[in-house]
C-alpha cells in the first residue's frame, strides 16, 4: 500500500465502525484491517485509537483475565453520530469517484 496516507481516514471509520458493533481491542482491529489489506503495526493502530477516545468517538475500558489485562474501545453517542454523517459522506463520495465507470458488460451465453 504506497500511498497509505491516502487510507487513514479509511482506517478510522473502520475502527468506528466496528466499536459501534461491539467493543474491540487493538489486537482484534489489526487482524480485522489486515483481512482488508490494511497492514498495520500496533504503533500505528493504538495512536488511532486513543485519538479516536480523546475525540469523544470511543471509550475504553480495561478487562483483566487472570495476569492479563485487555483494554475494549466501545463507540460513545457522539461517535456513532460521527459515524452516521461519515457514511453519508462516503456514500456521496463513493458515487462520484465511480460515476465515470462503466458497469461491466454482462456476456449473452450462446445456446
Amino acid at each position: 500500500m504506497q500511498d497509505k496516507y491516502l487510507y487513514a481516514g479509511l482506517i478510522r471509520l473502520h475502527v468506528l465502525h466496528h466499536a459501534a458493533k461491539e467493543p474491540i481491542y487493538g489486537l482484534a482491529m489489526i487482524e480485522e484491517l489486515e483481512r482488508h489489506g490494511y497492514k498495520i503495526s500496533p504503533g500505528t493502530l493504538y495512536p488511532v485509537l486513543h485519538g479516536l477516545e480523546e475525540k469523544g468517538c470511543l471509550t475504553s475500558t480495561e478487562k483483566r483475565s487472570g495476569s492479563t489485562a485487555r483494554r475494549f474501545y466501545r463507540a460513545t453517542p457522539a461517535g456513532r453520530r460521527a459515524l452516521a454523517e461519515a457514511k453519508q459522506k462516503v456514500r456521496e463520495l463513493f458515487g462520484e469517484l465511480f460515476e465515470d465507470d462503466e458497469p461491466p458488460k454482462l456476456r449473452r451465453r450462446r445456446p
